[in-house]
């Protein structure tokens, strides 16, 4: 393994010293810390982590190689790719390849031998900030040159990442078993694991590029409408907000995770606001309000819905009752809504988690249940 110098600048000036890991040259996003001791493979491959430089605070990574069966899309998202110990050697039966090749061969800057864990530290006391990665002639630049390019960088807040990893065609992917009706997916970063979840419910999954319209959407007769995970800022999305609420109105089933979460938040009425430091990782605890049931449960989010926790509201854009079904239990974050008026409900957190947990896979269950019952109500009223 090479031992190219390589650094990692916050914008702050902060600076760490180590070893180029993957390509070599600059790039710039967000430094966020991913806090799972598994999984590296979805998570490089999980879209909602685009414009965002990815800390291990694991910190022996690349153990287990990379193979055809794990990604959750096609490539790596990751603005950069920071470790403490890259492993030498690949020890899995499934690997075909190693991470670092992986890395290197889709072009990720990435650094390693740095103590990942002060990073954390360092995010979590400051907040997540803009970073960039030096290595190979980029690391000559001067301290100077290399922060004014760091401060000089885009910005998460404000940023509008939907089309850079949504789908440009629409594709299926079959129902499994018996068939309950057919699910419309937004993609705005969707994951396979997603997509295969929805599909042993019984879904027909047809995935729609992030630019459909309204008319579009209801024009193919979908049973429900599910918003997918994705990257940036919910505040920057008004026309998916818009989509939305003509989703709602139309009286369609909705399910929404992640950045669909935010995304309903918005449709109903309520603002979103910059979390300081975000959730990322697979053991964020969070309380599911209505039976007091803690779910352990993964996460990757830097913005959070603004709604009044304990009581039932009106949803401030006229849908009706609204209530947070969902808590997370370090900081008091909004983590789930659910409207009492009308077939809607969502969850901050990621319930088709890979590598896990899978404490939250019920809520495919709930969806399911909720579409079957609307079906079954329309139709008894069409032969009355």
């Amino acid at each position: 393994m090479a031992l190219d110098p390589a650094v990692l600048l916050l914008e702050d000036g902060t600076r760490y010293s180590g070893r180029a890991y993957g390509a070599r040259g600059r790039t710039f996003g967000e430094a966020v810390f991913a806090t799972g001791m598994t999984g590296y493979q979805e998570t490089l491959t999980d879209p909602s982590y685009a414009g965002q430089i990815v800390v291990m605070t694991a910190p022996h990574i690349g153990n287990t190689g990379v193979n055809d069966e794990d990604p959750e899309s096609s490539r790596i998202w990751v603005s950069g790719y920071v470790v403490r110990d890259p492993s030498r050697i690949v020890s899995n039966y499934r690997a075909n390849g190693s991470l670092v090749d992986q890395l290197d061969a889709d072009g990720i800057v990435g650094i390693s031998g740095i103590d990942t864990r002060a990073i954390t530290r360092r995010l979590r006391d400051a907040g997540v900030m803009r970073a960039g990665i030096f290595s190979g002639p980029d690391a000559a630049l001067s301290d100077a040159e290399q922060l004014e390019l760091v401060r000089g960088s885009a910005q998460m807040s404000g940023r509008n990442l939907s089309a850079e990893v949504s789908t440009v065609d629409g594709y299926s992917v079959p129902a499994e078993g018996e068939r309950i009706g057919s699910v419309a997916v937004l993609d705005l970063g969707v994951k396979a694991a997603t997509l295969g979840y929805l599909a042993a419910r019984g879904f027909d999954v047809n995935v729609v590029p992030q630019t459909i319209t309204l008319d579009e959407l209801v024009a193919a007769k979908p049973d429900a409408v599910f918003f997918s995970n994705g990257p940036g800022d919910p505040g920057a999305s008004d026309r998916h907000v818009e989509l939305l609420q003509g989703v709602l109105r139309e009286g369609l089933p909705f399910f929404g995770i992640c950045f669909g979460n935010q995304l309903l938040g918005r449709a109903l009425g309520f603002g979103t606001y910059k979390l300081p430091f975000g959730h990322r990782g697979i053991n964020q605890p969070v309380v599911d309000v209505a039976t007091g049931r803690t779910e352990i449960t993964s996460h990757n989010h830097g913005f959070a819905v603004d709604a009044p926790i304990g009581v039932v509201t009106e949803s401030p854009a006229g849908f009706g009752r609204v209530e947070v079904s969902h808590v997370n239990l370090n900081d008091n974050v909004v983590e789930g809504l659910n409207a009492l008026d009308i077939p809607a409900f969502s969850v901050q957190y990621h319930p088709e988690a890979a590598a896990g947990p899978h404490d939250a896979n019920y809520l495919f269950d709930r969806f399911r249940d909720l579409v079957v019952s609307r079906t079954a109500t329309s139709s008894g009223t069409d032969h009355a």
